[in-house]
């Protein structure tokens, strides 16, 4: 049992991130303590995105200044943390990379020093950059120990006897290979390397307890570094390459995240949002982009990529990234649907959901009158087509068109096909098979998108069969889903009848373009949700007067797991939710003003758990403690967009 409580200040609960464009990354507290097992110095992707491996956990700098030392770092072990370097930070900030101050007590007064970390784009290497800010630089010595811990980022490391801790030293550089299943890391520096090999065991991973997973690891350090430190800039880099890249990558780095926004100014809302945004969007090997759903420990899903492609790339004018998203999952779509999820290792993908095709719909129509760019809309069509075909005809998890209907069928009583999918052997904890009604909602505006696409493209007869389809829906919609006694809509409707359960998936019906509802009903529908679901960070995904709602995330995975959909609060169903809101209010200054509003504790949360980022998830109780992954695509996503939206 700790005896410490781990979050002793904000330092220890925030995280940082930076990520370099395929998949790999750098993370951790802004302590400088390991948290949990995703935590690294340099997490590699060599075949990213879905391969990664943390190489170097962390490393922890020591001053000399003449005979004086002060400890930089700080570890958690099982009842204790030490050193406590941290109470020698005086400022952390992103501008636009993480960047410490640190401000130690000499006898000759005191030393301030700079420390800025950056990973190269499209480079497994991590950089640090220090120097004196201030006070008398003399006799000043930066110790740097990394430490090494080489493993599959969701693993953990022990001391182990087939550990190779022997050191190649050419030009400088350090090099080691620890596993041969395992890239080597060059080590790369402005100083001595001191070799003086070491386990270090017993690590604490609060976070991981606080998941009720392993929660220790051991580490090796091989060593540290001794470098002179004065005003002049010095550098220390961890890479998997044969060579450090450049150090001027840095103005390379800063000159891409410039490109990226409207001034200079780092810590604009929607700058910060839009650098945000960025860190999901990676390069895969065959060179087309993918979305990381999120970090630290997400690859690339279908559903979460759609839903957040055009915030993160339509709202910031990457068109040509999202035209190579979309050629990427158009290209792996079987039997009409696109992936869930690109698994790691050799697996196959997965085509486990229903929704995921259906937001690529919406979002190839969000792109096209976005970007007017028909001809990439031209090359997708064929497959929108065939999707369409199989969804009509039946494919895989009974997704089927109902033909007397309409309405769009999926699964069976033990299959999870829509975003609400936790499930742990055969318990479905938000069972929602049959008729969903955000899916009804998604299948209308798919019928009406491809319409619209086949009349562009002369294809009279694709439009013909589309636009019947839709009437068909829209005309038995209303009648089965709404929900007289909640003044809302249904959540899902199967032979077991129809599910009152009151959920955050109504507001879709509400927001996506094409309406299938009259004005008052979707005024209703926003006024429920607005009542029953709308926390500060989030709408939660059951009604606390549902006698299933869990107001906490928290415990084993069992415990996490029943608890993801039946309360926790999700920041992005917060975009629908406000979308809806201003299509109901006509998008008056006043209901502008009232989104706003609405997302300033989003906002405000950019500083809080991963800094500059959002997080997937919250406690549906308050405070609605941040929970699950720190830093979500479709999170920053949507709160982008409806900033953008609200102006």
């Amino acid at each position: 049992m700790m005896s410490y409580a781990w979050a002793p200040s904000p330092n220890f609960s925030r995280e940082w991130l930076i990520a370099n464009g395929i998949g790999g990354f750098a993370s951790g507290t802004v302590a400088g303590a390991v948290a949990r097992r995703y935590h690294a110095f340099l997490c590699a992707a060599p075949k990213g995105p879905q391969e990664r491996f943390v190489l170097v956990t962390k490393i922890e700098e020591t001053l000399q200044v003449g005979e004086e030392t002060f400890d930089l770092g700080a570890n958690f072990w099982s009842n204790s943390i030490a050193p406590r370097g941290d109470e020698a930070i005086e400022l952390f900030c992103l501008d636009p990379f993480p960047r410490w101050i640190f401000r130690v007590p000499t006898k000759n007064g005191p030393l301030r020093i700079e420390k800025l970390l950056w990973m190269p784009d499209e480079h497994n290497a991590t950089i640090a950059r220090y120097r004196v800010l201030s006070g008398s630089s003399l006799n000043v010595t930066l110790r740097v120990r990394p430490f090494l811990a080489p493993r599959d980022y969701h693993s953990t490391h022990h001391a182990n006897g087939n550990f190779n801790a022997y050191p190649q030293t050419e030009d400088g550089a350090v090099t080691f290979k620890p596993y041969d299943s395992l890239p080597s890391i060059r080590f790369d520096s402005d100083g001595l390397f001191c070799s003086k090999g070491n386990w270090y065991c017993g690590f604490d991973w609060p976070l991981e307890r606080e998941r009720g997973l392993d929660a220790s690891e051991d580490a090796y350090s091989p060593g540290d570094f001794a470098i002179e430190l004065t005003s002049a800039p010095v550098f220390f880099s961890a890479t998997t390459e044969n060579a450090c890249p450049d150090r001027a990558s840095l103005a390379d780095a800063l000159q891409r995240r410039q490109s990226l926004i409207e001034d200079e100014d780092w810590l604009d809302t929607e700058n910060r949002l839009k650098l945000a945004a960025d860190q999901f969007i990676v390069k895969r090997t065959d060179g087309l982009h993918t979305v990381l759903a999120g970090y630290p420990w997400f690859t690339d899903w279908g559903r979460d990529t759609m839903i957040a492609l055009p915030g993160l790339c339509l709202d910031t004018k990457r068109f040509d990234v999202a035209a190579s998203i979309l050629k990427a999952f158009a290209r792996s779509m079987d039997k009409g649907l696109i992936p869930n999820r690109f698994p790691e290792g050799n697996e196959t993908p997965d085509y486990n959901t229903v929704d995921a095709t259906l937001w690529m719909f919406h979002a190839v129509g969000a792109y096209a009158r976005t970007s007017g760019d028909y001809e990439t809309v031209r090359a997708l069509y064929p497959q929108l087509v065939e999707s369409i075909e199989w969804h009509l005809a039946g494919t895989r998890y009974n997704i089927k068109a109902d033909d007397d209907d309409g309405l769009l069928s999926a699964g069976d009583e033990n299959t999870q096909l829509t975003w609400m999918d936790a499930k742990i052997g055969d318990t479905a904890f938000t069972p929602r098979w049959g008729k969903a009604v955000e899916i009804q909602a998604l299948w209308f505006n798919a019928l009406l998108e491809t319409a619209h696409f086949a009349r562009e493209f002369a294809d009279p007869n694709t439009a013909g069969i589309c636009t019947e389809w839709a009437r068909k829906v829209a005309a038995n919609f209303s009648d089965a889903f709404w929900n007289a006694d909640e003044g809302c809509l249904y959540d899902c409707i199967n032979s077991q009848g129809a599910d009152g359960s009151v959920r955050p998936n109504q507001a879709l019906v509400v927001s996506l373009p094409h309406r299938l509802l009259p004005a008052a009903q979707d005024a209703s529908v926003i006024a429920c949700v607005a009542a029953d679901l709308v926390t500060p960070h989030g709408l939660r995904s059951l009604s606390p007067r549902d006698s299933r709602y869990r107001g906490r995330y928290e415990g084993d995975q069992w415990a996490r797991d029943s608890a993801y959909h039946q309360g926790t609060v999700w920041a992005w169903p917060i975009g629908s939710f406000l979308e809806g809101y201003l299509r109901v209010n006509a998008s008056s200054t006043a209901s502008k003003t009232q989104v706003r509003a609405w997302l300033q504790p989003l906002i405000a949360h950019l500083d809080e758990a991963g800094v500059g980022s959002i997080s997937e998830i919250f406690d549906g109780d308050a405070p609605n403690t941040p929970r699950g992954c720190f830093a979500q695509a479709w999170s920053v996503s949507e709160v982008l967009r409806l900033w953008r939206l609200s102006k």
